[in-house]
């Protein structure tokens, strides 16, 4: 089997969404690449390919051949993006500075002193620097298209510019042809250096808002440490950079650090704020053996950890990665946006030329400027940009905004199937519930006085046992802060419980009522009323006594998370049924229910079970998510329409779901579907008004309404308006990031 790398790499000197779609046909098209998809407004590549056949550098020659750049450099690729961004924003921001600068004087002396014989000279004299210094970069950018056959927004511009500069200088160095004629001879300069100086303006705006739609990787990024603690094998610490760490090594962590790389606490103990990795709020205390995350906050106590994973290969390193391939991702009504981009550029400078043939056919030679503006007003209007922006901005700012909830998304595909489905099945253990036995009620028979003697003696016996039921009474009495007391003549007694011997000779036993049966302890009315109630609501029971006295029976389930119901209200509030799933009993899974108010169960099921109730509903019609540990619910998961892991961080839950909600908590799931929704809802609004405003914009640059209105758009109108046109779809997107959820 060929080996198959999936990378993503940052792409530099794209202009529009034409020049994605090159950089894209040429990766593509080179031998032993399987897949290349290019995210304009990330500005990336993400390639799968055979490292045998073909490597990055390769793929940066073919791409700096048709004039871009490909950044390559694995370790510092995103801070070396980051460097080429700003460097190239200030650069065009100077370059906007200038040509306004420009345009200003020359708009009052083109308005000004139209008609007096040195005007032509002086708006001459200050258009030149404006189309040649500071709009070099559209002329370069176009003419290096045009030698490999290509064409983007920049030979648009250049097209529209330097046909109204070159007519301008024609009719300024030879008026006499045109007055020989009786028309006057007219100058268009302030037309070509205002293009130039609008469309830079929403290049400006628009990279500007970019930068924002990618803020979730760089704060996702900023919780990686750069350097580390390292602890020699003398003891002594030296800082070093992260990436010389290795596994193995131990790294000291102070307080009010972040935790450099995966591992386990060696030495020491403290509380980390894992926040960022699970959403929990309270620190989580950790001991020796323990393990800690990248990113996270070391608060109270100093601690030494040996280092298990390492850069790209830490929780937080797989999650940055998760979300740039997500975001990197093309929905699917991408792709026909992805064929109309692709013969937008040659489409428009086609209807540029009709339109001037037209006019001048209609009109005749009289109608020689009016064609002419008609067909630089069509170059300079159509807006590839706003096309090519329109899904990726809001896929990046949607999944951004998601992974900052600790929710991740795999791809565009996953969001928007997200917002469609109708119907959740829950799995309850760990999904609804803690997932881990719990004592929920006590009822003891004995005096407060003596309880303490006795509740140490059933701790000691306890510890002893390995059922999952002992684990539970062990928690609740080691958080009530009992001690245990020692014990011995240990006995398991299969299918009933255990028996032991107290240091007061005295025998001791837990278990079923079975077992207090067998003792001949006597159960009195009330309790086995109690143990009734509680065996109705799906809980364990067990008795603990001394030889044929019953002391005390207590109640152990799994218990609900406390946001389970909210989360199922929520759901159902938004439209969508809720199933849930259990391998439990019915009576368990309905007391579950009851509590949940779910209306849609079934209980005693395996994992085959569950994949064909998923089966069963899909078809119904209706369109599932699977909700579930990532693990034993893998045959489930892979059915549904989507798989829904609740992860805290695990790599089996990020590898086979297409959502991973990281904390334990199911609140983030109608969060998750809320989010796809407005996602989803920004990327049609986008794409609509993108197709709209070519649609109208472009018959209306070509006079449309000049026959029965008299109105004729001018080319500085028409550079505004496609300026705006980018500007607008990309903070439609950032309206992502202030909506509450």
């Amino acid at each position: 089997m060929k080996n198959r790398v999936k990378k993503t790499v940052p792409v530099l000197e794209m202009s529009c969404a034409v020049c994605a779609a090159s950089v894209e046909s040429t990766v593509r098209a080179l031998p032993g690449v399987y897949e290349a998809s290019v995210n304009f407004a990330a500005a990336t590549l993400t390639v799968e390919f055979d490292p045998e056949e073909v490597t990055l550098g390769r793929m940066r020659e073919a791409v700096q051949a048709i004039g871009y750049d490909l950044i390559i450099d694995e370790e510092n690729a995103v801070e070396a993006q980051e460097r080429e961004q700003r460097r190239h924003y200030r650069a065009l921001l100077r370059r906007t500075l200038g040509a306004w600068a420009l345009c200003i004087p020359l708009m009052v002396v083109g308005m000004g002193w139209m008609h007096a014989e040195w005007s032509p000279w002086v708006q001459l004299g200050l258009t030149i620097p404006v189309l040649f210094v500071f709009g070099r970069g559209f002329y370069v950018t176009g003419w290096r298209q045009a030698r490999h056959g290509k064409a983007n927004m920049d030979t648009l511009v250049a097209l529209s510019t330097g046909i109204a500069f070159l007519f301008s200088l024609f009719n300024t160095l030879f008026p006499e042809v045109w007055r020989a004629r009786g028309l006057e001879p007219h100058v268009y300069y302030e037309a070509a250096a205002m293009i130039v100086a609008f469309v830079s303006v929403g290049k400006l705006l628009e990279e500007r808002a970019k930068g924002s739609t990618s803020s979730a990787i760089r704060k996702l990024m900023g919780l990686q440490p750069k350097t580390a603690r390292l602890v020699e094998a003398d003891g002594t610490e030296r800082e070093v950079p992260i990436a010389q760490l290795r596994p193995g090594d131990r790294i000291a962590v102070r307080p009010g650090e972040r935790i450099p790389v995966d591992g386990r606490v060696a030495e020491g103990a403290s509380y980390v704020d894992e926040s960022m990795i699970s959403g929990e709020p309270l620190p989580v205390s950790k001991k020796p053996g323990d393990r800690v995350w990248t990113g996270t906050i070391n608060q109270r106590g100093a601690f030494v950890l040996e280092a298990q994973a390492v850069g790209a290969g830490t929780v937080l390193a797989r999650i940055v990665e998760m979300v740039q391939l997500a975001q990197g991702s093309k929905a699917p009504v991408q792709r026909t946006v992805d064929r109309v981009s692709a013969v937008f550029v040659p489409t428009v400078i086609g209807i540029s030329v009709v339109t001037f043939v037209v006019w001048i056919a209609c009109g005749g030679w009289a109608n020689l400027t009016y064609a002419l503006l008609a067909a630089v007003s069509v170059l300079v209007i159509a807006c590839p940009c706003a096309l090519g922006l329109a899904t990726p901005t809001a896929l990046m700012v949607g999944i951004g905004r998601a992974a900052e909830r600790q929710i991740l998304i795999k791809d565009a595909f996953a969001l928007e199937h997200l917002c469609r489905i109708d119907t959740v099945v829950l799995d309850k253990t760990g999904t609804l519930t803690e997932g881990r036995p719990a004592v929920t009620e006590w009822l003891w028979l004995v005096p407060e006085a003596v309880r303490g003697g006795l509740q140490a003696i059933l701790l000691g016996a306890e510890q002893k046992s390995e059922h999952p039921l002992a684990a539970a009474v062990v928690v609740a009495l080691s958080e009530a802060g009992v001690s245990a007391a020692e014990v011995t003549d240990f006995r398991s007694l299969t299918g009933k419980g255990i028996a032991v011997r107290g240091a007061d000779g005295e025998e001791y036993w837990v278990g079923s009522r079975a077992l207090a049966v067998e003792y001949g302890a006597e159960i009195p009315d009330g309790v086995s009323r109690q143990t009734e109630v509680w065996q109705a609501a799906g809980k364990s029971v067990i008795g603990y006594g001394r030889g044929a006295e019953l002391l005390a029976v207590a109640a152990i389930a799994d218990p609900v998370k406390p946001t389970s119901a909210e989360a199922v209200r929520e759901l159902e509030r938004m439209g969508i049924e809720v199933h849930m799933l259990t391998g439990d009993g019915r009576n368990t899974a309905e007391a579950v229910a009851r509590e949940l108010g779910i209306g849609h169960l079934r209980a005693e099921v395996l994992p085959d079970d569950k994949e064909r109730y998923v089966q069963e509903l899909q078809a119904r019609g209706r369109r599932v998510a699977m909700v579930g540990d990532g693990i034993n619910d893998s045959q489930a998961l892979a059915r549904a329409d989507v798989s829904v892991a609740m992860g805290r961080g695990t790599d089996i839950a990020m590898d086979v779901a297409m959502v991973t909600l990281m904390s334990s908590d199911l609140a983030r799931l109608p969060q998750a579907v809320l989010l796809s929704r407005r996602t989803v809802r920004a990327i049609r609004q986008n794409l609509f008004w993108a197709f709209v405003y070519n649609l109208i914009g472009i018959p209306l640059a070509a006079g449309v309404l000049y026959p029965a209105y008299g109105i004729l758009l001018s080319p500085m109108l028409a550079s505004a308006a496609m300026a705006f046109s980018s500007v607008s779809v990309v903070l439609n997107s950032l309206r992502l990031k202030w909506s509450k959820f």
